[in-house]
């Protein structure tokens, strides 16, 4: 009994740590850029592909991946919002307008990325082998390519929320997302600002996306999955909380381990369900205001 509940307890910490580390990418994304991206997935696929690509081809550590395909999609997130976004912005009616469109425009490249991918990798499931070898925790047995992917996931989130409160440029970042307008009048250049918390959100999902790799196939069709995960994640922690992103992430792991525990094809629908509820019972999240 003890080593199932260990087993549960460590697996939803296995899944949490990925699911953190998307959904503070689209909470920066939502929360200051106002971009509710469903094309978020789809960053996280090309971070899963790039590193797969690089250690096919070319035998490039999965975790060196890591300071090359994070960039590499932050500026492709970066340039869509200064070539995409930024004109729909600009010619949007009021915010909400813009939100709107937006979100209209982002399913348009979900499917443009999507068919780019499969056009460049083919729609076959891709796949590496890396750290797969078990380690023992109190009994239970995990991959160590897992482990090695909660750590770094765990850094990451903390690097950047140190970011976010420590640095000038993450305070600018905090005070365009509390009010733009006041912000601009401070002398935050809003539009830089809000490309590149695009960017830094695409960056989040490389990231999420090149440790996925290491641990799951990969194929171009497996960004919608996650990007609903990172919804209900930043609902559930709150719209626009880093530190409500990653707390949410740990709770839906959770959720999701101890339904797959009982019956495993049924946790996305578990999700689902959560998700409904908090829009019923606390629609602002455990740390929104």
């Amino acid at each position: 009994m003890v080593l199932e509940i260990l087993d549960i307890l460590i697996s939803g910490l296995l899944n949490g740590g990925i699911f953190a580390l998307i959904a503070v990418g689209l909470s920066m994304q939502y929360g200051v850029a106002r971009v509710l991206n469903v094309a978020h997935g789809e960053f996280i696929m090309l971070g899963a592909f790039f590193t797969w690509t690089l250690y096919t081809m070319l035998k490039v550590n999965p975790l060196v991946s890591l300071v090359i395909c994070g960039p590499i999609v932050f500026v492709i997130g970066y340039f869509l919002h200064k070539t995409l976004y930024r004109r729909i912005r600009l010619s949007s009616e009021s915010q909400g307008a813009f939100e709107g469109n937006s979100m209209l425009a982002s399913f348009g490249l979900l499917f443009i990325i999507q068919n780019l991918a499969i056009l460049r990798w083919g729609s076959g499931i891709k796949g590496y082998s890396y750290l797969n070898f078990p380690v023992n925790l109190g009994g239970a047995m995990f991959a160590a390519n897992r482990l090695v992917t909660l750590l770094f996931a765990v850094a990451i989130c903390i690097i950047f929320y140190l970011f976010l409160t420590r640095t000038r440029l993450g305070k600018a970042i905090r005070a365009a997302a509390q009010d733009p307008d006041a912000a601009g009048l401070m002398g935050v250049n809003i539009n830089q600002v809000l490309a590149l918390c695009f960017g830094l959100g695409a960056l989040m999902a490389g990231l999420a996306g090149s440790l996925l790799s290491m641990s799951f196939r990969v194929q171009p069709t497996m960004g919608l999955e996650y990007t609903v995960i990172a919804i209900i994640v930043i609902v559930l922690g709150g719209l626009g909380s880093i530190p409500g992103s990653f707390i949410g992430g740990f709770i839906l792991g959770l959720v999701g381990s101890i339904v797959s525990h009982f019956e495993p094809g049924l946790s996305l629908v578990a999700y689902y369900v959560l998700f409904m509820i908090l829009l019923l019972v606390k629609p602002t999240g455990i740390l929104g205001r």
